[in-house]
């Protein structure tokens, strides 16, 4: 990915209505629909908005070398929640309209636990490739539910010209970001730092790192386990509500989502931020303030580099999909290392492949890869639950109101857990 940003950008092009679709026939005809799960033919793909315009390219290639197989993409809105509630209106309808479906890694519990997804054989797709934790968030009790596509990692943007004047390297612990925010921030009139702090799932994923980075975790087995209430916890919200609280995280910050907090940076107001990879193309661009002025390092944590959460996006399979074979090579193709290097190169998408990270050519390119390379690696996923939204709207809901001074971070965290004891009870 988000982050229904960095993920609406990980996940597909500008949105279309559906409303004729949504009361047609398979889009390929019924003449051309063969029994449920026999055979090779053409399938459908399903994604959010593609703000890049690189998927339909690829497509099209497939789709000269196999036109027997011929894929037709389908583009939902760029919102991932409007995407996703289309998604599941047509699994739940039984009709197998969408035969591939683009889902955000958030999403695979929830889809699969449903039986929405069918499970996948591991050895098709050649995981061992894959950057080793990206392969987690495709996985749902024990099984492969679909493969990933894209990955995302939080990362550190840093105004590098700003701390070498201090004679300051970039942070590696939180206690060393807010010393930095507070002394050499201030000097220079920008504000501290900022991540996304607006109430929606971009602050599920800042408030999951900081959890994270400090230790401990929200849910344990699938989401059945309430595991949030500990000291770990308390102090990763801590810092952002003490942040907030003391003024080097600014208020304003409150308010942000992937793209203002990237203007912020980029406009020159800020020292640190965190973001996902996409940003870094406009902060090097003809229009920043910051353009060769800026570095990017992993997130920091409790006493160490810390842990970001995983964005991206994975490829699954209906249940009632037509055409499996065919959808499953197709899914093979675009994780293959020749598409992942073109979603990289003309998506600038993070690819899945361990390879394209320490490619030479590459990296010279992308300078950021290596930082994501750390960043991924030392990555979890969300939480993981059948009742995902639910698990999310509690974290951001809660997490806000700390940062907002309505609540202490001990108190917070007590909240937290019985909200969530009280999502999983209803499960």
């Amino acid at each position: 990915m988000p982050w229904k940003r960095a993920v609406g950008r990980v996940l597909l092009v500008a949105s279309v209505a559906l409303t004729g679709f949504m009361g047609s026939t398979h889009p390929h005809g019924e003449d051309a629909v063969g029994p449920r799960g026999g055979g090779r033919g053409p399938t459908t793909l399903a994604t959010a908005g593609d703000l890049t315009g690189y998927l339909r390219p690829l497509l099209e290639d497939w789709n000269r070398e196999r036109p027997g197989e011929k894929v037709t993409l389908v583009e939902l809105p760029d919102s991932t929640d409007e995407a996703r509630s289309q998604m599941i209106t047509d699994l739940r309808s039984g009709q197998g309209r969408y035969d591939i479906l683009n889902i955000d890694v958030a999403w695979t519990s929830e889809f699969a636990a449903a039986g929405w997804i069918a499970p996948l054989e591991p050895d098709r797709f050649a995981l061992d490739t894959f950057l080793p934790p990206v392969v987690g968030t495709a996985t749902y009790a024990g099984r492969l539910y679909a493969v990933p596509y894209v990955t995302n990692a939080g990362m550190l943007y840093y105004r590098k010209d700003l701390l070498e004047r201090e004679g300051e390297r970039p942070p590696r612990t939180w206690a060393e970001l807010e010393r930095q925010a507070r002394t050499v921030a201030p000097k220079y009139g920008v504000g501290g730092y900022a991540g996304q702090f607006l109430p929606y799932e971009g602050l599920t994923v800042n408030a999951a790192e900081m959890v994270y980075s400090a230790g401990g975790s929200i849910l344990g087995d699938e989401g059945e386990r309430v595991t949030v209430d500990s000291p770990a916890a308390r102090a990763g919200i801590g810092v952002l509500a003490r942040g907030v609280r003391d003024g080097w995280i600014p208020e304003a910050a409150l308010t942000f989502k992937e793209e203002e907090s990237r203007r912020a940076f980029q406009d020159g107001r800020l020292l640190f931020a965190r973001n996902w990879p996409y940003a870094f193309a406009g902060a090097s661009g003809r229009e920043s303030k910051v353009a060769g002025k800026f570095g990017v390092v992993p997130l920091p944590g409790i006493d160490g580099p810390g842990t970001s959460v995983l964005g991206g996006s994975s490829l699954a399979v209906g249940t009632h999909a037509r055409y499996p074979a065919s959808a499953k090579d197709l899914i093979a193709h675009l994780t293959g290392e020749p598409v992942q290097r073109r979603v990289l190169t003309e998506g600038s998408l993070p690819p899945v492949r361990a390879s394209l990270y320490e490619d030479p050519e590459l990296v010279r390119r992308f300078p950021y890869l290596p930082a994501l390379r750390a960043s991924v690696l030392s990555a979890a996923p969300r939480p993981k639950s059948p009742r995902y939204e639910q698990v999310s709207l509690v974290v951001q809901a809660v997490t806000h109101d700390a940062m907002a001074q309505h609540q202490g971070p001990g108190a917070a965290v007590r909240r937290l857990a019985d909200e969530l004891a009280a999502v999983t009870r209803r499960g």
